[in-house]
């Protein structure tokens, strides 16, 4: 079979085990720098966000503000992922678009311009439904997400993700 793995091509070829987690899942354990991409193992790398971890919207929202504030959107896009996995069922679209728009971030910062710009879009267009639960600008982020998106798609970017952070909530 032509360009299946295990068919011939790669005999002779050590297999490197997976990185599993102490349950026995895959999971990668190569450092990552602080935009998420992976670094060789062996490098130093920024301390990953814990998984699974379940946070109230008020610590999510401190949390996520935090780490957008020190240029790292793709940890702050983990935060938001907990939330929109461990919150009720009508919460849900508004913490994976939160999430959505801190990836939209990252990608925009490692210069990835039209996919940053479509996850912005789509960020915006799923929390757009909500009000102001929790105190977070929905419209404020909608606006930012709008804007960048604009600005991407009319060539800008790599952009700095500490400049370009957005405000999560009104307070």
């Amino acid at each position: 079979m032509r360009g299946c793995r295990g068919f011939g091509e790669n005999r002779g070829v050590e297999r490197v085990p997976r990185d599993r987690d102490g349950e026995g899942r895959a999971r990668n354990a190569r450092p990552r720098d602080g935009l998420g991409r992976p670094l060789p193992y062996g490098r130093a790398g920024v301390e990953r966000q814990p998984e699974g971890v379940v946070r109230g919207p008020e610590e999510t929202l401190v949390e996520a503000q935090r780490l957008l504030d020190a240029g790292k959107p793709f940890h702050a896009h983990e935060v938001f992922e907990d939330a929109w996995k461990s919150r009720p069922e009508p919460e849900r679209d508004l913490w994976q678009g939160l999430a959505q728009l801190a990836v939209g971030l990252t990608h925009a910062a490692r210069g990835n311009t039209a996919g940053g710009a479509r996850l912005l879009e789509r960020g915006a267009r799923r929390i757009a439904g909500y009000g102001d639960p929790y105190d977070v600008d929905v419209q404020g982020l909608g606006a930012w997400a709008r804007d960048l998106a604009e600005r991407l798609a009319a060539g800008a970017g790599p952009v700095d993700p500490r400049t370009e952070a957005p405000r999560l909530t009104l307070r």
